[in-house]
């Protein structure tokens, strides 16, 4: 097997090809999921006046302790106005503006009034105060570019003042499966016969970060094949499921050539997912995962879903492998790196029965791929392994 592509070369070779896509302006309303492709920067200073932490009184911290007149209210939205003068305290509630003269807030459990009078204990200068821009400045990045936005993102956002953020183009990406066999779920099986699941698995997969659309099943037929394939080149990555092996019916490669697609390579020392192939057409990515659909599973968390996080300019887009345990020995493979399926279970991954590559039923229970890196004898149980969460 020595013609195999290493399997860090085939996603080096992967990100070589997937440059940024254009960007385009979106209402934070509608960004959540999607990668900045420039910084935001605050509108404004970050609380964007001197406000109070707590409920309280705003204090000349000189005063204290002692017994002050309260002069007036500053509450949420309806500042003070004046100027806290000797001996004066003014009464404010969370979130509300220190008026000018103050210098420290002491909490309203650390007080007594009565009638118009507040005693004091005494508070240090800057006790309990927010200053102005003390979590960011005006013009400072708020989220920096090439980060795929998540909720708490947009709430700083808004924070800052930013209504709208420039977002790479989601990525457009068209889904061809073949094989003349297959069948949609309801429908009766005939003889050789199987019921197609690739298509909903890419769909389900990949949909929340790109705009999939599924073609409508192909025979294993040449023309049927280039009728697909062509409509799939148009978009920004071209998928698909099947075909990609050395049998008669194995046709995509061939049909992908004669549409002009560059084929980068074909076959990388993984396991499942030998077949693999992948080429270029312009900008548009093509990837023919084998038809197995573990198979298709592994291909798109080590190529195809990295590759959409390049397009959409993210700043480190994988495969994201983190770091686990095993709980049991696992045998290696020689030639190839294997990911398994597994479960975490007490901070260790766990393989699951049934490794083979068309046991997707078994496969679901999984919520971990353990990258196994090839070579002789076996990995012990507690050593350190590659994994990738599934979603």
């Amino acid at each position: 097997m020595t013609d195999l592509l290493a399997l860090d070369e085939a996603i080096a070779a992967v990100l070589a090809e997937a440059a940024p896509l254009s960007s385009e302006d979106v209402p934070l309303e509608h960004a959540l999921g999607r990668v900045l492709a420039e910084s935001a920067r605050a509108a404004s200073d970050l609380p964007p006046f001197p406000s109070s932490s707590m409920d309280g009184f705003a204090v000349r911290t000189v005063d204290t302790p002692g017994s002050l007149s309260i002069a007036g209210e500053s509450a949420a939205g309806n500042p003070f106005a004046g100027l806290v003068g000797t001996g004066e305290a003014v009464s404010i509630a969370t979130g509300a503006v220190v008026p000018a003269g103050a210098d420290g807030v002491i909490p309203i459990e650390r007080v007594v009034v009565s009638d118009n009078k507040v005693e004091v204990g005494a508070v240090a200068a800057g006790a309990n105060i927010r200053f102005a821009g003390g979590d960011v400045e005006s013009g400072a990045t708020v989220v920096g570019a090439g980060v795929r936005l998540r909720a708490t993102h947009l709430g700083a956002l808004a924070a800052a003042g930013i209504p709208a953020v420039r977002c790479a183009v989601r990525p457009r990406v068209r889904v061809v499966v073949t094989g003349t066999e297959l069948r949609a779920a309801g429908e009766s099986l005939g003889p050789g016969e199987i019921y197609e699941s690739n298509g909903t698995l890419v769909r389900a997969a990949l949909g929340h970060q790109a705009e999939v659309e599924l073609l409508a099943p192909v025979r294993d037929d040449e023309s049927a094949h280039r009728d697909a394939l062509a409509l799939a080149l148009e978009a920004d990555v071209a998928l698909t499921t099947g075909g990609v092996s050395v049998g008669p019916h194995d046709l995509v490669r061939a049909v992908a050539a004669e549409l002009g697609a560059a084929e980068q390579f074909w076959r990388v020392a993984v396991k499942p997912g030998k077949p693999v192939y992948f080429a270029t057409k312009g900008r548009t990515l093509v990837f023919g995962l084998p038809g197995n659909p573990v198979s298709v599973l592994v291909g798109l968390e080590l190529f195809v879903r990295p590759a959409l996080r390049a397009l959409e300019g993210e700043a480190e887009p994988g495969p994201r492998f983190e770091t686990a345990r095993l709980a049991g020995a696992v045998r290696r493979d020689p030639a190839r790196d294997v990911l398994l399926r597994a479960q975490l279970r007490d901070g260790a991954v766990d393989p699951l029965g049934g490794q083979e590559s068309h046991m997707i039923v078994r496969a679901a229970a999984a919520d971990r791929l353990v990258r196994i890196p090839r070579g002789e004898g076996e990995l012990a149980a507690g050593e350190r392994v590659q994994v990738i969460p599934l979603p």
